[in-house]
């Protein structure tokens, strides 16, 4: 809606993970650097975890984008409450394998064969399990076995864990040893801090053909940083909601009042307090309304009773970007339980031939 306007080619502030908007802060190239490092040990466990929103899946989708189609195949697994036998059938159908009315015998079989014929031709499988935090015991369980096939001293199957908090949690039990001792890293990805956020909304900007129009004052960096605690999906919401204010109200430079205003009115819509924004918009939107009002700021009566058809429409983008992110975790269900139930497409179409360098030539195959 507002990026004709402010002459943008794209959305700077989208939802979905897009690695083009990929932003190296310290943590995330950090972490980065912790994934290849995985990736070119070629064996056991990388263990990313990190808060709702913190930019897990860019930083995936950005790793994704630096592997080596020659020398990797890569499958990804995004819905993971699963028991171990569901498990073990989504890790062969996401690399291609058929699993309707075989036993797990027979999967167990047909997956170690297909390992090791990567192996002989000179490429490496990684596993990229998302949203690791919902596995159970069973599935993990599952992980670890699988991770046992090996051709000489060469693991055949590499695993990247990525999470919320709690799977750090769920690694600390006493039963996941044998586990934790096949993990050769792991990270954890935090917010930005304020100096990082403003780097990032004006890296997303600068990225989508921004000019400096709508311009942010330094005051509105700090007043999104403080709404947001640097979260980039949190900021990613609330820009995307302050580019809409510009737009609805032709407002050209976006101040700290207009931020504390936005932020309120996003925090009420879903009825939570985010970082004390509240009580401070309502007063700034009070400062505006006693001063006479502007172009920057609607006034308190407007923000109070909601009634401004700009108000309405805001209301309106917040309800869709919600029903959106539902959509997008439905079909993200469905999609799994579809591959799960069809034949494999050809080669290169459910793995994806994805930085890691030549192993050995094969020798015998053993379980570990």
């Amino acid at each position: 809606m507002y990026e004709s306007h402010f002459g943008l080619h794209s959305k700077p502030f989208q939802l979905t993970p897009d690695p083009a908007f990929y932003f190296g802060s310290k943590v995330h190239n950090r972490a980065l650097a912790y994934l290849k490092y995985g990736v070119n040990q070629g064996e056991g466990f990388i263990v990313v975890t990190g808060d709702v929103g913190a930019g897990k899946t860019t930083l995936i989708r950005s790793l994704r984008r630096h592997l080596d189609a020659e020398q990797l195949v890569v499958a990804q697994l995004v819905s993971t409450q699963v028991g171990g036998d569901d498990m073990l059938r989504m890790i062969a159908t996401a690399f291609g394998l058929t699993t309707d009315r075989i036993s797990k015998a027979t999967i167990l079989q047909r997956l170690e064969a297909f390992l090791a014929e990567q192996q002989a031709q000179g490429k490496r499988a990684l596993l990229l399990v998302d949203e690791a935090q919902n596995l159970g015991a069973s599935a993990l369980e599952e992980l670890r076995m699988v991770s046992n096939f090996q051709i000489g001293e060469k693991s055949l199957l590499q695993s990247f864990l990525v999470g919320q908090p709690e799977f750090r949690d769920t690694m600390q039990a006493e039963h996941m040893e044998q586990l934790r001792q096949r993990v050769i890293a792991s990270c954890h990805l935090g917010p930005l801090d304020a100096g990082e956020t403003r780097a990032y909304i004006e890296h997303r900007l600068v990225t989508a053909g921004w000019h400096d129009d709508p311009a942010f004052s330094a005051d509105a960096f700090t007043a999104i940083y403080q709404a947001t605690g640097g979260i980039p999906r949190q900021i990613n919401m609330l820009c995307n909601r302050l580019m809409l204010y510009a737009f609805l109200e032709d407002v050209h430079q976006i101040e700290s009042a207009s931020v504390e205003e936005v932020a309120a009115e996003q925090s009420k819509e879903f009825g939570l307090e985010q970082h004390d924004a509240a009580p401070a918009a309502n007063a700034a939107a009070g400062a505006a309304a006693g001063a006479g009002g502007s172009r920057n700021t609607r006034g308190a009566g407007d923000a109070r009773s909601g009634d401004s058809t700009p108000a309405r429409l805001v209301r309106r983008v917040s309800e869709l970007e919600s029903a959106l992110i539902a959509l997008q975790n439905r079909v993200d269900l469905l999609a799994a339980g579809a591959s799960a139930a069809t034949p494999p497409a050809p080669a290169g179409t459910v793995a994806d031939e994805a930085v890691a360098p030549a192993v050995s030539k094969p020798g015998s195959s053993r379980l570990a």
